[in-house]
């Protein structure tokens, strides 16, 4: 289910917010942050430029949100993913098959995370653009730990042959996250495609033949 399906379902019939940020996620994720315009997505949306501001203090607001939520997602694949998996090995292959289940629209997402990973080191002028980040941030560490711990388990099941898990659980998010800066539907590789590669290159980083995805 995409973003803006999960934030319909809690959100008011008359609210826009959901219908915002699928229009901004489009915007940013095809024409740049950097260029799409407040007042575009207003138009898009049909509503007025001040009526933004009842949802999204402001750009960097709505695109922290985008952010959030993406990362929030990425937490509930990853947990959904491996919650049933019978060793560390099956774990890992399902891990990197999950962060490549995505609709047009979540590439674009993941693009825009992807794309302003920045913005979250340095502290934001407004409150909510801080709480924004300061979530952004607790969620990366989430993810960070989720993929160390999934690692650890592989190396204390002699799966895995590598000495830091830390290191080799921010070399594989480093690997399978990179691809939403290059990939385009409708490109050279199809998720599916990349799905194999990336498992494979995965594989030979914790030096596990084990670890491949199910034909």
């Amino acid at each position: 289910m995409s973003t803006a399906d999960n934030a319909q379902r809690t959100e008011s019939p008359r609210s826009k917010r959901a219908v915002i940020i699928s229009t901004a996620i489009d915007r940013f994720g095809e024409e740049g942050f950097e260029h799409t315009k407040w007042a575009t997505i207003a138009d898009d949306v049909g509503i007025g430029q001040t009526a933004l501001y009842h949802y999204f203090e402001s750009k960097v607001h709505c695109l922290l949100t985008i952010m959030r939520l993406e990362l929030s997602n990425s937490v509930e694949r990853f947990q959904a993913a491996t919650a049933s998996a019978p060793d560390s090995a099956a774990a890992l292959t399902a891990a990197v098959a999950s962060a490549y289940e995505a609709s047009p629209r979540d590439a674009l997402q993941r693009r825009i995370l992807q794309n302003h990973m920045d913005l979250l080191a340095t502290p934001r002028p407004s409150k909510k653009e801080e709480e924004e980040r300061l979530l952004c941030r607790s969620l990366v560490q989430e993810i960070e730990h989720n993929w160390t711990g999934l690692v650890q388990k592989g190396i204390d099941e002699g799966v895995f042959r590598v000495d830091d898990a830390l290191l080799t659980a921010r070399m594989l998010l480093a690997l399978v996250v990179g691809v939403w800066r290059w990939y385009r539907p409708g490109g050279e590789m199809t998720l599916e495609q990349i799905t194999d590669v990336m498992a494979d290159a995965a594989a030979r980083l914790v030096d596990s033949a084990d670890v491949r995805v199910a034909s």
